[in-house]
């Protein structure tokens, strides 16, 4: 997992407790687990129902438009391919 840079995004992917993979970014990582647990308000639609969630994978990014662009292009993977991408780090 990556550690955090003052002005740096993290791509990242959690597992919901329903073995489903979700892909988001955030500037504070440690918070944004937090609202997808439902610890904290903010949370995405997709886990909350799906909680708890467990953060497998992370990088850093050095600005927003390129974790969004990171993001766009994990998603499009398939999960075999995302499995691998967190197997590899």
């Amino acid at each position: 997992m990556a550690e955090g840079l003052g002005n740096s995004w993290y791509v990242y992917i959690v597992e919901c407790v329903d073995g489903s993979l979700y892909t988001g970014i955030a500037k504070d990582l440690e918070r944004r687990l937090a609202q997808h647990n439902g610890e904290l308000a903010g949370g995405s639609r997709y886990t909350s129902g799906r909680r708890p969630v467990a953060l497998i994978w992370s990088d850093l990014a050095t600005d927003r438009s390129a974790a969004s662009r990171r993001e766009a292009a994990i998603k499009k993977l398939s999960r075999v391919d995302k499995l691998r991408l967190v197997a590899q780090a």
